[in-house]
């Protein structure tokens, strides 16, 4: 017999956000509006959606690139945004374990590439996510389902 809450978790699409997408859903009312449909739909759908470990350190990185380039207005916009989507996502950032690490190393065989990209494919594989990126091309040989929003308007 199968519970209720297990029926419901079955109903649910689940979705790891790719650094591109979360970035870009930071443009609020100016981003992409395949992207802006993407999270409409998925808020209405009560869709769970997901970060990486690596997404954070990815918007880390760009955080102290514009700080060590002495734009320190945008780096503290853009720190306040990240402490906002750390709040927001919580335990919804899903780390890079000795599982993922085993999958991601049969990913970078026989030839290694996009070593980041592939590394958020392992985990979107270990979970059975669909990863939303707009790096369809870097993923696209790993197995992982993918969607990419930036392609999805018609208009």
């Amino acid at each position: 017999r199968i519970s209720s809450a297990c029926k419901i978790l079955a109903l649910l699409t689940m979705y790891l956000i790719d650094t591109n997408v979360i970035s870009e859903k930071r443009k609020r009312y100016r981003a992409n509006h395949g992207v802006i449909r993407f999270f409409k739909q998925a808020a209405e759908n009560n869709d769970r959606l997901y970060l990486s470990a690596m997404t954070i350190g990815e918007l880390r990185r760009g955080v102290e690139l514009i700080r060590n380039r002495g734009d320190l207005s945008q780096a503290r916009m853009l720190e306040t945004w990240l402490e906002v989507i750390l709040v927001e996502y919580g335990n919804r950032i899903l780390d890079f374990t000795a599982a993922e690490a085993q999958v991601w190393g049969r990913l970078q065989a026989p030839r290694a590439q996009n070593i980041i990209d592939k590394q958020i494919a392992a985990i979107a594989l270990t979970f059975d996510l669909i990863l939303v990126t707009r790096n369809i091309r870097d993923c696209v040989t790993t197995g992982v389902r993918l969607f990419n929003p930036f392609e999805s308007v018609t208009s």
